[in-house]
């Protein structure tokens, strides 16, 4: 357990910023789930708009240090490649 006042403060600040990044990491999981939901649902347009609106959420992960970049980027890449098929069927 801390014990001197700077690694006690520094547990409160680490406990704060965990409940920041849980929050944001679940929105991030919610926004790629309602894609997915879409692209199941088979309905192109609908993918499309959620895929539109989740990758900024997933980019903002990153911006934020909860994501790494690249697999922010992966995750994108490949919900736009299901949504791409999606609609060339």
């Amino acid at each position: 357990m801390a014990n001197t006042p700077q690694s006690k403060k520094r547990a409160r600040q680490i406990e704060r910023r965990t409940d920041v990044n849980k929050a944001r990491r679940s929105r991030i999981r919610t926004y790629i789930r309602k894609v997915e939901e879409a692209i199941a649902s088979g309905n192109a347009d609908a993918a499309a708009l959620a895929l539109k609106t989740a990758q900024p959420e997933l980019m903002r992960g990153v911006t934020k240090g909860v994501v790494h970049k690249n697999t922010a980027s992966r995750k994108i890449s490949r919900l736009a490649a299901r949504v791409k098929a999606l609609s060339a069927n």
